[in-house]
């Protein structure tokens, strides 16, 4: 159980009693005691989709107008004369066998893997460690792709991901507390409206029923919505 710190007292204080405008809710997050670090801002969506539905699940990734505050360090997968202008591009290490054969070693010291159409073949064997660590290449969350300079400078840049987990939530960091409060209004509202065009057509009911921001050490702030208001109680 988390420690019931006196900031975390001050701050419980400090919870809008009722959902609010999104704007007002960065607001209200600013508000809450700082800790001793910058902390990434957290939108969490909870959503009337059935996870266990494969046509329900969402999984995507998004550029934010405003970038995430940090940088990600991205390895690619890719035929051998495509190297050099995907590691100008920034990414930390290119290739194809001997890129495979280093992380089935063990190394692991990336954020990103990314991943040409041909080289999946490849990369087949690496299912099981990339896997449970969400870093398998693929088409959905635009890992997989034919253009992958821009990828690499997109991912390293901070392209957030975001895939529906158990409870029917997709989360996403939106910023940093630092940022001024119009850039995560704005980078908020991007990845609200993203999830909203990225609806499963299976999807029935009510598809957005909260939606929450947080910052990494501070009580969550509700936000108001058109659908989640209509549902609240």
């Amino acid at each position: 159980m988390p420690k019931n710190t006196r900031r975390r007292r001050e701050n419980s204080k400090l919870v809008p009693s009722a959902a609010l405008p999104l704007s007002e809710a960065v607001a209200a997050l600013k508000q809450f005691k700082p800790a001793k670090f910058d902390q990434s801002v957290d939108i969490c969506m909870h959503l009337g989709v059935d996870p266990k539905q494969a046509d329900q699940m969402l999984r995507g990734s998004v550029s934010l107008p405003k970038g995430i505050g940090k940088t990600k360090r991205v390895v690619v997968f890719c035929p051998g004369d495509q190297t050099k202008a995907c590691l100008d591009a920034g990414a930390v290490k290119a290739g194809g066998e001997d890129l495979v054969a280093e992380i089935e070693k063990g190394w692991m010291d990336f954020d990103v893997a990314v991943a040409s159409p041909e080289m999946m073949r490849v990369i087949s064997k690496l299912g099981r460690v990339l896997g449970p660590k969400g870093l398998m290449p693929s088409p959905k969350a635009g890992t997989v792709t034919k253009d992958l300079v821009t990828a690499v400078k997109e991912y390293s840049a901070g392209k957030v991901e975001y895939r529906t987990d158990a409870g029917g939530n997709v989360h996403a960091v939106v910023g940093k507390l630092s940022f001024p409060e119009s850039d995560l209004v704005e980078n908020a509202e991007y990845f609200i409206h993203a999830i909203e065009r990225a609806k499963p057509a299976a999807a029935k009911g009510t598809y957005i029923k909260r939606i929450t921001i947080s910052g990494t050490m501070t009580p969550g702030i509700q936000i108001k919505h058109v659908e989640a208001a209509a549902t609240a109680v």
